[in-house]
């Protein structure tokens, strides 16, 4: 069954979602507000954008053109339901294809900005999977690895272009070392905590840049909810919530 939502707090904005289907995650919010477009003149991509909640909030910080790819077909049809009730064509542009070689399509270092809030979970034959196709790929590195995803970033950007990703922060190792190899400069962190009395950070937001050297700036850490269970102030203002 298909229900319409406000995207979060931003009552203009409307998403469509389903109830056998991943939602949108809190996650995907907190990177598209990570994402620093103040400079950006050209195209943005997200991969693996699901139902299209990063490129529908993206439009609240830019013009810019916004590009989206979904590989599962029925998810793309809801990404494409909610970007025409918000009458969004002009602006964001979806794609029904794998993020593997997505590049000979769209074009090569032809994207200012690539964003993604990939599968977390490494796949093994022993991996515990939901039994719901659409859960297991979101969460899981079934159809595409950590590794073929931050190359095809590297073939999609331009040169010094900016790759936004969030990720566990367990992973970072995997992550800065696969960002080495592919040449891309860590330009910020920002680490995420469940609460703020939580010792551990559950998870890590990192911008890069495409052939350009490391300049690491660590940003303040981000506390989800404060110690009475509840929104913190900055995570109430980045999802709009009066």
């Amino acid at each position: 069954m298909e229900n319409i939502h406000e995207l979060l707090g931003y009552e203009r904005i409307k998403i469509i979602q389903r109830d056998d289907m991943l939602r949108f995650s809190q996650d995907s919010m907190l990177l598209a507000d990570f994402v620093d477009l103040k400079k950006v003149k050209g195209k943005i991509i997200d991969l693996g954008t699901g139902n299209a909640p990063i490129p529908l909030f993206l439009t609240l910080k830019t013009d810019n053109p916004i590009y989206g790819v979904e590989i599962q077909k029925d998810v793309y049809e809801l990404a494409k339901k909610s970007v025409e009730i918000n009458h969004l064509e002009e602006q964001i542009f979806l794609v029904n294809d794998n993020i593997k070689d997505i590049y000979k399509k769209l074009g090569a270092n032809s994207f200012s900005v690539v964003i993604s809030n990939p599968p977390y979970f490494k796949y093994k034959p022993t991996s515990k999977v939901n039994k719901n196709d659409y859960l297991t790929i979101a969460r899981h590195e079934v159809l595409i690895t950590l590794e073929e995803l931050i190359n095809e970033a590297k073939k999609l950007l331009i040169d010094g272009g900016s790759f936004n990703l969030i990720h566990r922060a367990e992973r970072i190792s995997d992550i800065m070392n696969i960002l080495k190899q592919e040449r891309f400069g860590i330009k910020r962190l920002r680490f995420i905590y469940p609460k703020e009395s939580d010792n551990e950070a559950l998870l890590v937001l990192i911008e890069a840049k495409k052939n350009k050297r490391d300049q690491v700036k660590v940003e303040k850490p981000m506390y989800v909810y404060d110690i009475n269970n509840e929104y913190t102030e900055e995570i109430k203002n980045i999802f709009n919530f009066k």
